[in-house]
């Protein structure tokens, strides 16, 4: 599974000179956690995250704040921004991916195809991938492999997203073949395929 398998795209983006209370009603309005910020030439220059528009624009209550003196908030993306956040490419393994948002501490990484931006994977796209139902897991499966070997070779069952593919054909390489069409499914924990033993006539 490969991270344009579960990216959100299109992209919603912002600019480094937007003002945070826009950023804040897009993240509001979408659902959003983070959102990427683009220049001018569409390159990724910072991610925006809640916590970014949350620092400094809660005031303290007026009744408990004597004395208290404050600076004006930031006003503008680029002053809120992470700025050169971690980016990864479409063909980035899924596996991989889900190590970089846990190490880093990400919410959410930006995904490109080049330098260009075509999507975006955060934490709820995995956990979404990862609670798909067995007959729809099922189902995609058995799709890809019909292209591959027809509509009768294949038998596939699936448990807690753990895909067990039988196979009339005893082929290493279709064994291989039909792990890498099954993995690539969203939702898949794990393939197995094994050959299938008929019944002597």
């Amino acid at each position: 599974m490969r991270a344009k398998d579960i990216m959100t795209s299109p992209v919603v983006t912002a600019s480094p000179d937007d003002p945070v209370k826009r950023v804040t009603r897009l993240l509001t309005e979408h659902g959003f956690t983070a959102l990427p910020v683009v220049d001018d030439a569409d390159q990724v220059v910072g991610i925006v995250t809640e916590a970014d528009v949350m620092a400094g624009r809660v005031p303290r209550d007026a009744r408990h704040r004597s004395g208290y003196s404050a600076e004006p908030p930031p006003g503008t993306v680029a002053e809120v921004m992470t700025p050169s956040p971690t980016c990864t490419q479409q063909s980035e393994d899924v596996a991989d991916l889900v190590s970089t948002l846990l190490e880093g501490h990400h919410r959410a990484v930006p995904v490109l195809a080049g330098t260009k931006l075509v999507g975006i994977v955060t934490r709820s796209d995995v956990v979404r991938a990862l609670s798909r139902d067995d007959a729809d897991i099922a189902r995609d499966v058995r799709r890809r492999l019909m292209i591959y070997g027809g509509p009768d070779r294949w038998s596939v069952t699936v448990e807690g997203g753990t895909v067990t593919i039988e196979d009339d054909h005893d082929d290493t390489t279709d064994r291989h073949v039909a792990t890498v069409l099954a993995e690539s499914v969203p939702g898949v924990v794990r393939a197995t395929v094994r050959h299938r033993e008929r019944d002597p006539d």
